[in-house]
């Protein structure tokens, strides 16, 4: 049965693609949602983050501020701050929505309630779902084999290599096809054919957000950091990464408050989150075994 989403035009699935490919490299959603609430210094990442490496820090910064949805601010040699451009912000909503899906379709250990003693699903953090949501649908035809399936409800191998993958041959989708059934959001039909499952068929609010966000013109203020010669001058520095940003006097702000880990182990109230509280939970030190859902 086809789901009640609009056809899917070429851009929608390339603005769906390029944007899962912005959030696909690890760690990258972390560090974008532990900016979500104010700018921070690259040292103040460290409290938030106390498992990622300088390392990998950095390489992720530059990610995010190349994509446009950071912003670098260097007001002296030694500070440099770190926050969203309007495109960043926009962006949250739409990370919340593929943290919903995530949170009520991804398989989920059962954990024992320290309280009742009783057997419930692990509490896993919004970035995590996202992560694991993002890594089901990045890799190569795997979007493209879903928006088909979207519009067409079911459809034959056959079809899907001519609509998903043009140019390839037809053996060549069942490597894809194989994978998405195996992470549980496509089945095979008793007609030959493929169809999406339940969470499959669910993932049309997540790209319709995903579409929605990538296709909206850029906020004016980040449009006016990359208009080129005879741009306003800006304070804050996206796009490009920005090596010799004009230095600005540093702000005089409060002393801020100590800053508690990001990753606690207080349970969340859903898969929403406010500013500052976005991490409510440890990162599974292992993979997750098979509970339910499509798999992480």
């Amino acid at each position: 049965m086809a789901t009640t989403a609009p056809p899917a035009t070429p851009n929608d699935l390339l603005g769906v693609t390029k944007t899962l490919d912005l959030l696909a490299p690890r760690w990258s959603v972390w560090v974008l949602m532990t900016v979500s609430s104010q700018p921070l210094r690259y040292a103040e990442f460290k409290p938030r983050l106390p498992w990622l490496a300088d390392g990998q820090l950095h390489p992720r910064l530059r990610h995010l501020t190349n994509a446009g949805v950071i912003e670098r601010t260097e007001y002296a040699p030694r500070h440099v701050t770190y926050g969203l451009t309007g495109r960043g912000a926009a962006l949250l909503p739409v990370l919340s929505v593929i943290a919903s899906w995530g949170d009520t379709y991804l398989e989920k250990e059962l954990v024992t309630n320290k309280h009742t003693g009783e057997l419930e699903p692990e509490r896993i953090a919004p970035a995590q779902n996202i992560d694991d949501a993002v890594a089901l649908l990045v890799p190569r035809h795997a979007t493209p084999i879903l928006f088909s399936l979207q519009a067409r409800g079911i459809a034959t191998a056959k079809t899907l290599a001519s609509e998903a993958m043009p140019g390839y041959g037809l053996t060549a989708v069942y490597k894809p096809l194989e994978r998405l059934v195996a992470d549980g959001l496509v089945t095979a039909s008793g007609t030959g054919g493929y169809q999406l499952t339940a969470s499959g068929r669910a993932l049309a609010p997540v790209f319709q957000a995903i579409s929605a966000w990538a296709t909206a013109p850029a906020p004016e203020a980040d449009a006016r950091r990359t208009r080129g010669p005879g741009a306003a001058p800006s304070q804050n520095h996206s796009g490009p990464w920005a090596t010799t940003p004009t230095r600005l006097p540093a702000p005089a702000v409060p002393a801020a408050p100590a800053v508690r880990p990001a990753l606690t182990t207080t349970p969340p109230g859903g898969p929403a989150w406010r500013p500052g509280d976005l991490f409510s939970h440890q990162i599974p030190a292992r993979p997750i075994s098979p509970a339910g859902g499509p798999r992480r």
